[in-house]
């Protein structure tokens, strides 16, 4: 899966897997989540959301469930 950069004092790289629908999260701690039946609009809106953090903690954090990866 391809990371990508982003500009975010909590999220550090975003990924997303379309044919799984896993949205991959890495945060500036270094921990790293993968969010389960994420649509793809939703990784979209993450990544053209003005604020990625408050995008993430408004929209994906305790809507979709997800495994700790790291």
């Amino acid at each position: 899966m391809e990371m990508i950069k982003v500009s975010s004092s909590h999220l550090e790289l975003v990924g997303y897997n379309p044919f799984d629908k896993i949205l991959r999260i890495q945060f500036r701690d270094g921990s790293i989540y993968d969010y389960q039946n994420v649509p793809e609009h939703v990784f979209w809106n993450l990544m053209n959301a003005a604020s990625h953090g408050r995008y993430h903690a408004a929209h994906i954090k305790t809507k979709y469930s997800y495994v700790r990866i790291w």
